[in-house]
């Protein structure tokens, strides 16, 4: 039996294909992340931790001693939400070919992605999950007032000009949050320009809208998003009015250049 379980139950292949399908397209409207980041794997369900860095000694040995040489690893995590599925509209479904409502499972699809792109930006610290916004070694500034024209433009091009100087060259992608991200619909005056248009010029990458605070503006060669466990649908049981299943996936972001990371943070 596989560790989704999908062999208790009572469904075709099919509909175990239309619910992957359905949690995957509801996951990729809200995921930013993988759209500018690469994606390694899936490795499978086992990858449970990533060694990273070098092997070192954990403190150099006096000549009369042995040493200790150790590595470092940061933990995948496995995401899960679980959804419900009317036992008599899934039956209706198989046996008369009635409509089914997925929207169950498109919920629980966002609920994933929506803590996958929390561990990607922000990580998990008390585990030692570095996160976009939380990596040691990155650049940070301070950006200004975004409803005054221009402002947006020049608080990214020092952040640009930072990750430049660092020796990542791009091409660049942004990921700002929904406040900062919409004061870019303003047009140049006397233009038809939007200052989102013109910042898609110097992010060539893209410019996403991610649930985040501040902004950040990352060179690809930050590292990459490694997959364990693609988002797939498995079965857990059955109460006698639904079949209660969840969706699951493991994934964790690989940060090997954290200096070409420049985060945006408001002014206090």
């Amino acid at each position: 039996m596989g560790y989704l379980n999908r062999e208790a139950a009572p469904f075709e292949p099919a509909l175990w294909e239309a619910l992957d399908t359905e949690a995957v397209t509801a996951a990729r409207d809200l995921l930013t992340a993988r759209r500018f980041l690469t994606v390694d794997g899936p490795y499978g369900i086992g990858l449970t931790s990533i060694e990273v860095g070098v092997d070192d000694f954990c403190r150099q040995p006096n000549p009369n001693e042995a040493g200790a040489v150790l590595g470092r690893a940061i933990s995948v995590p496995m995401l899960r939400k679980g959804f419900a599925l009317s036992i008599r509209r899934v039956q209706s479904h198989i046996t008369m070919g009635q409509p089914l409502s997925l929207i169950p499972v498109g919920d629980a699809a966002e609920a994933v992605a929506r803590r996958e792109e929390e561990f990607v930006y922000y990580g998990q610290q008390e585990f030692g999950v570095p996160g976009l916004l939380t990596a040691q070694g990155r650049h940070e500034l301070v950006h200004g007032n975004w409803t005054q024209v221009d402002q947006a433009l020049g608080d990214v091009l020092n952040a640009v000009n930072e990750l430049d100087a660092s020796g990542f060259h791009g091409p660049y992608a942004i990921a700002l949050s929904p406040a900062l991200y919409n004061e870019l619909f303003r047009r140049y005056e006397g233009t038809d320009m939007l200052q989102l248009e013109h910042l898609g010029r110097l992010c060539q990458l893209g410019v996403f809208k991610a649930g985040i605070d501040g902004g950040v503006v990352v060179d690809p060669r930050v590292g990459r998003i490694i997959v364990g466990q693609d988002l797939a649908a498995g079965y857990a049981d059955q109460d006698g009015i639904h079949y209660r299943c969840y969706l699951t996936e493991s994934v964790v972001l690989m940060v090997e250049e954290p200096e070409a990371i420049c985060t945006l943070k408001g002014g206090e």
